[in-house]
């Protein structure tokens, strides 16, 4: 999948998740905020990881701001920024 654009997807509502993802031609460059990052900010990163391999994504700029989402939360805001992103929503 390619990045063809900036999107983004979420809200800053407790228990959820603002993702903004962007093209970039300089790898993978992540930037993540979270109200419980000392708990749970590898596992949140590992997540965000882990969508953006399994959509083939090289290239991104992704910035996520995070107020205590669970997983599947995550992966659904990650999965609709990038879908988003590539024009799949037009």
């Amino acid at each position: 999948m390619k990045i063809n654009r900036s999107a983004s997807a979420g809200t800053l509502e407790s228990s959820d998740i603002y993702v903004m993802v962007e093209p970039n031609e300089d790898g993978i460059e992540l930037e993540l905020e979270s109200i419980v990052y000392n708990q749970f900010g590898e596992e949140i990163e590992k997540t965000v990881r882990e969508v953006l391999s399994d959509m083939d994504i090289q290239n991104i700029k992704i910035q996520l701001k995070d107020r205590g989402a669970v997983e599947c939360a995550i992966r659904a805001r990650v999965e609709t920024a990038l879908r988003r992103a590539e024009g799949a929503d037009d």
